[in-house]
């Protein structure tokens, strides 16, 4: 995937190295849970590691990769958050999209993903993107609350290069 602009100065890219700090943060303060460094290096060259970028600070990422499945791969889209003084200005929404895109491209045809089951701000989001509702995973997370495991299927035309739906 190469770099977009939104054209109100949020440009969105490939994650690099250099970003993972930046990444690692927006995660500390954004999950009770987050995901140790390591792991965001670990990720670096999955299909759709993207950030939001605004005058060169990163202000949002998403995590999805390829996951094989007897012959025919899904997305997993694994992380996605957004600079907490940053939301509600569509940058999730930005970045769900390109990422869904760029999953599109490598030929994925349905993507999944977990959410907990009390965040309602980021079901609302998947709800908006045509996730629904697959299962619930019982204490999935280690404080004990539940994932509900979403799942859509994504339209070959979904590529990033036509990513720019109105959402």
């Amino acid at each position: 995937m190469s770099a977009s602009e939104t054209g109100d100065g949020l440009a969105v890219r490939p994650a690099e190295q250099a970003d993972l700090l930046a990444v690692f943060r927006i995660e500390r303060r954004t999950f009770p849970q987050p995901w140790p460094y390591a792991a965001f290096e670990r990720y670096l060259d999955a299909p759709a590691f993207l950030v939001a970028t605004e005058g060169g600070d990163v202000v949002g990422y998403v995590v999805a990769n390829r996951v094989p499945n007897h012959g025919q791969e899904f997305g997993h889209v694994k992380d996605l958050a957004v600079h907490p003084e940053r939301r509600e200005e569509g940058i999730g929404s930005t970045l769900l999209s390109d990422a869904l895109g760029a999953l599109a491209e490598g030929g994925v045809r349905s993507v999944k993903l977990e959410v907990r089951a009390g965040n309602e701000p980021a079901r609302a989001l998947y709800e908006r993107f045509g996730f629904e509702f697959l299962k619930r995973v019982p204490d999935y997370y280690a404080d004990g609350e539940d994932a509900l495991v979403l799942v859509r299927g994504v339209d070959p035309r979904e590529s990033s290069a036509s990513s720019d739906a109105d959402f």
